[in-house]
C-alpha cells in the first residue's frame, strides 16, 4: 500500500509540475500521499467499488479469480448421509471474503477465507464457526476446502462451490451450492 501510494503521488506530482504548475514543491505533493492512501484503501475494500473494478480486470484477463458475491443455495450431505438445505450470502471485495452459510437449525460465520488458484483451478479455504440455533447446544468450529467450478445446467454455465467439511466434534461431511442471485443484500436466514 504504502509503494503504491507513493507512486501515485509521485506520478501526481510529475502531472501536476508538466500540465498546470511548474514551480511546485514535492512536499506539498506528497503530503496528499494519505489521502491516496486512504482511497486506495476504500478502493480495495469496498464491494461498491471492487465489483466494478473486478469485471474490468475479468476482461483484461479471463482466468482471473471468479466474483463470488451473491446468494447461493444448495445443501449439507452428512457423513449418515442426511441432506441438510443451506441458504449462502457471499460478500466480497479485493481484499476480504466472507461467507454466511444458514440452515434452518444453525448459521455459520467466517473465521477466515483464502482464495487460491491450485493447478489452474480456483479454491477457497474456509474456516468457520457454526452457532447453532437452539442454545443449549454448543457452536462447532470447521473448515472446507471448496472447489470453486462452472457447472453447465439448464443450458447455462453457473458458479458452484462444493467441499468436504471437517469439525472440532469429528464429523465431517460434504457441502454443495450454486450461485442463484448476486445481490448481496438479501436476508437469507431461515430464523
Amino acid at each position: 500500500m504504502a509503494v503504491i501510494t507513493t507512486i501515485i503521488s509521485i506520478g501526481a506530482y510529475e502531472l501536476v509540475q508538466s500540465y498546470w504548475i511548474n514551480d511546485i514543491k514535492i512536499v506539498k505533493i506528497l503530503s496528499i500521499a494519505p489521502w491516496i492512501a486512504l482511497l486506495i484503501t476504500i478502493v480495495l475494500t469496498t464491494s461498491i467499488t471492487a465489483r466494478p473494478l473486478w469485471n474490468i480486470l475479468k476482461k483484461v484477463k479471463p482466468s482471473l479469480y471468479p466474483d463470488l458475491n451473491g446468494t447461493w443455495a444448495g445443501e449439507i450431505t452428512t457423513e449418515t448421509g442426511i441432506q441438510i438445505p443451506v441458504r449462502v450470502l457471499i460478500r466480497q471485495t479485493l481484499l476480504e471474503t466472507q461467507i454466511n452459510i444458514h440452515t434452518e437449525t444453525s448459521k455459520s460465520l467466517t473465521l477466515e477465507t483464502t482464495p487460491t488458484i491450485e493447478g489452474g483451478e480456483p479454491k477457497l479455504y474456509y474456516m468457520y464457526r457454526s452457532l447453532p440455533k437452539d442454545p443449549s447446544w454448543n457452536s462447532t468450529t470447521g473448515s472446507t476446502i471448496f472447489d470453486v467450478r462452472k457447472v453447465y445446467i439448464n443450458g447455462k454455465y453457473e458458479l458452484e462451490l462444493s467441499g468436504y467439511y471437517y469439525t472440532d466434534r469429528k464429523t465431517t461431511g460434504r457441502i454443495r451450492f450454486r450461485q442463484v442471485g448476486s445481490c448481496v443484500e438479501k436476508d437469507i436466514s431461515f430464523y
